[in-house]
């Protein structure tokens, strides 16, 4: 039978207890502490390497590897991040959306930045607008700079009534409304109907849960019902 040699370990070498290193025992490897410096430069990406040639565990005839460093990009509580562009929302109120605004941002690098709309710009919802140079530095040229988007959302008021009289103020200078005036006889033709005021996700997973409940219910009921056997001839 055969088996590894207990001294030498399957190596083919033996060292004297005279002739061992006192560092390392004869194991030919010594452990040490280094301090490495990782450099992140500017502009790099998420997922990007920083690369240690050389400077991983060495061991006898082997090739030394390296020793590398992922980066792991880190949210910001305002900012997203897109490549070298940079991406931030703000709510509007409906007045600032039809009327104008004027507010500051406070960048990455401390900088407070003014930003304000033209005379007499309407911003829509979900409307984005773009400041160049503000975004992240390029890597490799870190002079060249990405965009700094806003993504403008507009808050509506929460009382949900209006007064009649401004209501026609509001008409007046406001569009005309794109919805087609019924006449009279048009309107008694139609039915009158109720709005009521919901939550669409939990709308949503009310009827989920209900669709569930009945594709389960089904199964019971084809489990229970009884099996016809084939007639024997």
């Amino acid at each position: 039978m055969q088996h590894v040699c207990p001294d030498c370990r399957g190596s083919g070498e033996v060292i004297s207890e005279k002739d061992k290193c006192p560092q390392c025992k004869g194991s030919k490897v010594t452990q040490e502490k280094r301090v490495l410096d990782v450099h992140v430069e500017k502009g790099m990406q998420h997922g990007q390497k920083v690369v240690f040639e050389g400077q991983a565990d060495e061991a006898p005839d082997t090739v030394t590897g390296d020793i590398v460093f992922v980066l792991q990009l880190k949210e910001h509580p305002k900012f997203e991040r897109k490549h070298d562009d940079l991406y931030v929302k703000h709510n509007l109120s409906l007045t600032e959306a039809l009327c104008g605004f004027q507010f500051v941002i406070t960048h990455l690098d401390g900088r407070q930045l003014l930003i304000k709309s033209n005379p007499g710009e309407i911003i829509k919802p979900g409307q984005y607008k773009a400041i160049n140079d503000e975004g992240m530095p390029h890597h490799n040229r870190p002079f060249m700079k990405g965009r700094l988007y806003i993504h403008f959302n507009v808050d509506f008021p929460d009382s949900g009534v209006l007064a009649s009289d401004q209501c026609r103020v509001l008409e007046k200078i406001l569009p005309q409304k794109s919805s087609k005036q019924l006449t009279d006889m048009e309107l008694d033709d139609c039915e009158e109907t109720t709005l009521h005021d919901i939550n669409i996700e939990e709308e949503m997973r009310r009827k989920q849960q209900h669709q569930y409940q009945e594709a389960y219910d089904e199964d019971d009921e084809e489990s229970s019902m009884p099996r016809v056997q084939c007639a024997q001839q």
